[in-house]
């Protein structure tokens, strides 16, 4: 909607159309520089006008200053004279909210007030994220969209943010139809994030996050998992993979129901052939939420297999990395596929493997220790997980493995794409030029063979 000039009064604020999308100004008629912006959720009275320094025109601002639904029209009408007032002279409203004499001059002198959004970024990112180990996957993440997304705000004040939160909504809307709804909302989210962190050293700062202006879009949860009935078909495509490592990958993933990126980083070391579990040392969350993968005898003869085929493919790679590729990293750093060729992966295999746990008859509680999924209540933190994997949770998950496993019925003895993968011996009659270092990759083959 195009922005309107009314008499601004509490009954014609009620009376305004909410817009569809996005948000307009209802201006007062009475008050120059008085305003409502009217959004899907919310109505803000705010001002704007003009700070002076010298006599001359430095910067437009906007002030927000309450919610239509707390204030009456008169008494916001009241607090935008004073604060007109106060920009008219060069001083900012909410420069000062700690209750010391003095106004602070918004001239960009001032270290705390004239803090950019980079500034703020660079101590979120060195106190926030990096000192408490977050993954690369999730700074990555954040830096996209501090310096990608929001590259034009890198050398705005966040005061000016604060007080201009019609500017943040805006861009909300802008990234919505050129990105999306959810990188839309994540990218807010970590506007949010950034701010409330930089308030917690600059009391300065208004209280009221910038973010909070956003009128959020809805996300719903993907609903992608398979169920035993499409588990057949879903083999079959799989098989037809001509990279038989990305083909193992897939196949793990849905087994063990881990997170695709925690996989990509496993290395040969990791896995405990006696213990029979696959060591995650950093999972989403960090170090702290390092946790064991129980493997089932079917996981078992796919590591078997992956091992085999890295070190055919990737000689150099797999001595370091579980499933090696020719990448800059060494290791599976891609994991799509071609949905025309492989319709689930990803994901889409983590909701597999919870609705075939449900299937097999694990409980919510073992299937949420499977995942190494946060465990609600008080009770909870007297669990002590790696005391259940060797016995218990395998169990469990070798249930969910039988479970996965005779969805294929009768294909995997009819089924020539089926049979060359995954029948016994089949791996090896795959690799014939494979061979193993005295000592070493033999004794741990050795080893799995024994625990299978």
């Amino acid at each position: 909607m195009t922005d309107i000039r009314i008499a601004l009064s509490d009954k014609a604020i009620a009376q305004l159309p909410t817009p569809e999308d996005g948000w307009y100004l209802a201006r007062d008629t009475e008050l120059k520089g008085f305003f409502v912006v009217v959004g899907k959720r919310k109505r803000t009275f705010t001002v704007q006008g003009d700070l002076r320094q010298r006599g001359k025109r430095a910067s437009s601002i906007r002030v927000s200053i309450g919610d239509a639904t707390e204030l009456t029209t008169r008494a916001a009408r009241a607090i935008a004279k004073e604060y007109l007032a106060q920009i008219s002279k060069g001083q900012h409203p909410k420069a000062r909210l700690d209750g010391k004499p003095g106004q602070t001059e918004t001239d960009g002198n001032s270290a705390k007030t004239g803090a950019t959004l980079k500034h703020a970024w660079e101590r979120y990112l060195e106190a926030h994220l990096i000192r408490k180990g977050r993954s690369e996957k999730t700074i990555s993440g954040y830096r996209d969209h501090v310096e990608r997304l929001f590259a034009e705000w890198l050398d705005t004040p966040l005061l000016d943010l604060a007080t201009d939160p019609a500017s943040v909504a805006e861009k909300h809307d802008q990234l919505t139809k050129e990105n999306g709804p959810y990188i839309a909302n994540g990218s807010m989210r970590t506007l949010r994030a950034i701010y409330n962190h930089a308030r917690k050293t600059n009391r300065s700062l208004p209280r009221d996050n910038p973010a909070d202006a956003v009128d959020w879009n809805q996300e719903e949860r993907r609903n992608t998992g398979m169920g035993a009935g499409d588990l057949k078909g879903w083999f079959l495509e799989l098989a037809s993979l001509d990279n038989p490592i990305r083909r193992e990958f897939h196949l793990f993933t849905l087994l063990c129901g881990s997170r695709p990126t925690a996989l990509q980083q496993a290395k040969p070391e990791h896995i405990n052939f006696r213990r029979r579990t696959l060591h995650i040392p950093k999972p989403k969350g960090g170090s702290k939420r390092a946790f064991d993968i129980p493997l089932s005898r079917e996981m078992v003869l796919s590591l078997t297999r992956v091992l085999r085929f890295g070190r055919q493919m990737h000689p150099s790679q797999a001595q370091q990395w579980l499933f090696p590729a020719e990448s800059a990293t060494g290791h599976l750093s891609e994991t799509k596929e071609d949905r025309a060729i492989l319709s689930k992966w990803g994901n889409d295999l983590r909701q597999t493997f919870r609705t075939i746990a449900t299937a097999a008859g694990v409980s919510e509680f073992d299937a949420k220790l499977l995942m190494n999924h946060s465990i609600p209540g008080v009770n909870a933190g007297y669990v002590t997980r790696h005391k259940l994997v060797e016995d218990h949770l395998r169990s469990q998950q070798q249930a969910i493995s039988t479970v996965v496993f005779s969805a294929l019925g009768n294909s995997l003895t009819e089924q020539e794409a089926l049979i060359n993968w995954l029948s016994r011996g089949a791996s090896r009659r795959a690799v014939p030029q494979f061979r193993l270092e005295p000592n070493t990759l033999g004794e741990q083959q050795e080893r799995i063979r024994q625990a299978a």
